[in-house]
């Protein structure tokens, strides 16, 4: 473990990000066991509609079923184990059909109809349905856990809000579950995704390579660690009217924003795979879909106030800046990616006092992976 006695901490080693066995262990005891947060809910507007997702090692299958709640299942037929959907998305209308031997199966899940059903008595519909996945709405966004028994949803997920925040109320002001996507981009990043996370969670890197971040939030010029201050969150400057790539007024500001949380940028990690920021007239979530050792597709949303997305105002200027962020962010990760499996880095590196926070992460993956 970690201390704070002194300045020099340690790394993980550079086999933590390049070795497919750690990475197999990762999604075992991470992200299958963990809340994992998959689609926006309103991907799935009415019954039928589905996702497709990769969780772990796993393809799950998420969708509305007829009274309008979410449900999620391994996405595997029960008769010969074959991938029910190869779709990323899609919408049946009463049920999925197994293309290969037309098992068929209701939005519920129960197996509703096969090939010669009625000379198998004996099979139990319910038991040789599809198999369940634990579900969660939150945020306006689904997650799920492959656990058999998930891990306490307000300890692990709203207690990452209270310890970075201090209070779900500062979240709560900004209604995300009633925004709007303004935008989604997709990003595939060739890095592992503890890279990612390291990153997004010190600021060490920002006066190298986010000239338009640091314009807007000068304080991160100096490496300020944000997220390591419980409440904190980062000022705009002086001249600076809204989160924008040139610092030009934003779009309407979301009303429970309090006064105290105006004109501030606070971010959030949820392990595993959540980043969320909250400025004064959106938020943006990240979805991390670890896929490979050194490969992750991210997904992020900016959300707005629905007014502001239907009235089609121009979002470019908003969305730009993190979206410059982003591709600086990934562009460094996947820089550091290629010399993880170097022999110079076969024991890891060095955090930084500003980055001393990165420790208890590491902590935490070795704790759950060895």
């Amino acid at each position: 473990m970690t201390t704070t006695t002194s300045s020099v901490i340690p790394t993980l080693p550079g086999r933590y990000y390049v070795d497919p066995e750690i990475f197999a262990a990762e999604q075992r005891n991470i992200f299958e066991a963990m809340w994992f947060c998959v689609v926006r809910s309103a991907d799935l507007p009415k019954p039928g509609a589905f996702k497709t997702v990769q969780v772990g090692s796993e393809s799950i299958l998420v969708t509305r079923a007829r009274d309008m709640s979410v449900r999620a299942f391994f996405n595997v037929c029960r008769h010969r184990g074959a991938t029910l959907r190869t779709e990323e998305s899609g919408e049946v209308k009463r049920a999925f059909q197994c293309p290969y031997h037309a098992w068929t199966y209701d939005l519920d899940g129960k197996l509703i109809a096969a090939p010669n059903l009625t000379k198998m008595a004996d099979l139990d519909r319910v038991e040789y349905g599809l198999v369940k996945v634990h579900v969660r709405e939150w945020l306006g966004y689904v997650w799920v856990c492959l656990a058999d028994e998930p891990p306490s949803f307000e300890e692990d997920v709203l207690g990452a809000v209270t310890e970075r925040l201090g209070s779900l109320e500062l979240l709560d002001n900004y209604d995300v579950a009633g925004l709007e996507v303004g935008r989604r981009i997709v990003y595939d990043v060739k890095a592992n995704w503890k890279l990612i996370i390291e990153n997004f969670m010190e600021c060490y890197h920002c006066a190298t390579i986010h000239p338009e971040l640091t314009e807007v939030l000068p304080e991160f010029a100096d490496g300020y660690a944000a997220q390591y201050f419980v409440g904190h969150g980062a000022e705009f400057g002086e001249e600076i009217q809204g989160f924008t790539v040139d610092g030009s007024e934003g779009l309407d500001r979301i009303p429970g924003v309090s006064e105290e949380q105006d004109r501030r940028y606070y971010a959030i990690t949820i392990k595993p795979q959540v980043f969320v920021n909250l400025v004064p007239d959106h938020a943006i979530v990240h979805r991390m879909f670890p896929l490979a050792v050194d490969r992750t597709v991210v997904e992020c949303d900016w959300l707005y106030l629905p007014g502001v997305v239907a009235s089609g105002k121009d979002l470019d200027k908003s969305v730009e800046l993190f979206h410059r962020v982003n591709e600086q962010d990934f562009e460094a990760c996947e820089r550091c990616q290629p010399q993880m499996g170097s022999r110079t880095y076969a024991k890891g590196g060095v955090l930084v006092p500003s980055e001393h926070h990165i420790g208890a992460f590491h902590d935490w993956v070795q704790d759950r992976v060895g």
